[in-house]
């Protein structure tokens, strides 16, 4: 039986702008027949706020 989801790696990317030490990240799945990139709001404890993480 074939797997029908996919696991994949959030990344926060208002992060990457700024030189906070550390990434936030989150791990989930995804069906594999979505082949858009999700983005999706997360908290990042870095910022200490909700901001965009997107598929990497």
């Amino acid at each position: 039986m074939k797997k029908k989801r996919k696991n994949i790696i959030l990344e926060c990317i208002e992060q990457k702008k700024t030189n906070i030490k550390g990434i936030s990240r989150y791990y989930t799945t995804k069906n594999k027949k979505n082949i858009k990139r999700l983005e999706l709001k997360k908290y990042n404890p870095f910022l200490k706020k909700r901001t965009i993480h997107k598929e990497i």
